[in-house]
């Protein structure tokens, strides 16, 4: 059967694109991919809260699915909202990518560097691990950003390590930061495939039930936190045990808390976001 893939457009978006589809021609699927314009690629230049909620990578992707434009929509799980939209499910998880967050142009973070992030997480944990660093909005797909970042002259950028390993450009990375300097987005480095309620089995042979627990566990604790695009939060799943995080945006302080059960991790952070706040 043909199996129509709806894609954003950018090169990352289509590589990604391409490894399901590998995987449904595997399964004796023929393939089109679909690429589909987001409010998140028609605006390159505003913060991602100005443009509109979190998912501002995945609407127009969904609405496509909805109305039976496409089968599959593919998207960085980061990107999802956390709570699955009404009707549609994700039918697969592809095997996880590196979760961390890269350090590009440097090889270590130094006192007062300028270093260039549209990310709200990043720039809380940056801060909070070293004030003195100046975090400038940087906006873009991979290779606009990096071109931005030398015409700058910014010290560095911070991108997604999976990112620039599925370009083939894990040579620009500087340093793989630890996950007990930035914990990453919930759901990085993970691959959604999102299909409609019912038709789960389009795509069901290509999970990954590990990709699978840890994402969901992370989606999960941040849905209870109520993250949002610039609300400075993070969750990850290291396999054993699960890690969250809630931030000022300027890095005054962090609450960090880790556990097993999303929903309890979640509670305890906003009790002690709210205990801040009074």
């Amino acid at each position: 059967m043909l199996v129509r893939i709806g894609s954003r457009g950018s090169r990352l978006a289509l590589t990604q694109a391409e490894l399901a589809a590998a995987g449904l021609r595997r399964a004796g699927d023929e393939v089109a991919i679909v690429p589909i314009t987001t409010a998140g690629d028609r605006d390159r230049s505003r913060p991602f809260g100005a443009i509109g909620e979190r998912g501002v990578f995945v609407k127009e992707l969904e609405e496509a699915l909805l109305a039976g434009r496409i089968d599959v929509a593919v998207h960085s799980a980061k990107d999802m909202t956390s709570t699955d939209t009404d009707g549609l499910a994700v039918g697969a998880y592809l095997e996880r990518g590196d979760p961390r967050d890269a350090l590009v142009g440097a090889s270590a973070l130094r006192p007062g560097m300028r270093i260039g992030t549209a990310s709200a997480r990043r720039r809380a944990q940056l801060l909070a691990h070293e004030p003195t660093l100046s975090v400038e909005p940087l906006r873009g797909n991979v290779e606009t950003r990096l071109r931005k970042a030398r015409e700058r002259g910014l010290d560095a950028l911070v991108l997604a390590a999976c990112g620039l390993d599925r370009l083939g450009l894990a040579g620009e990375i500087g340093v793989r930061l630890p996950t007990d300097l930035l914990l990453p987005e919930a759901a990085q480095g993970a691959i959604a495939l999102q299909v409609r309620v019912g038709e789960e089995e389009l795509v069901a042979a290509l999970d990954v039930p590990e990709t699978r627990r840890r994402v969901e566990a992370e989606r999960a604790c941040a849905a209870a936190i109520g993250a949002g695009c610039l609300a400075p939060v993070a969750a990850y799943h290291d396999g054993e045990r699960l890690e969250a995080l809630v931030a000022a945006e300027d890095g005054s302080w962090v609450e960090r808390r880790a556990g097993e059960d999303p929903l309890a991790l979640a509670a305890e952070l906003v009790a002690a976001t709210a205990r801040r706040a009074a």
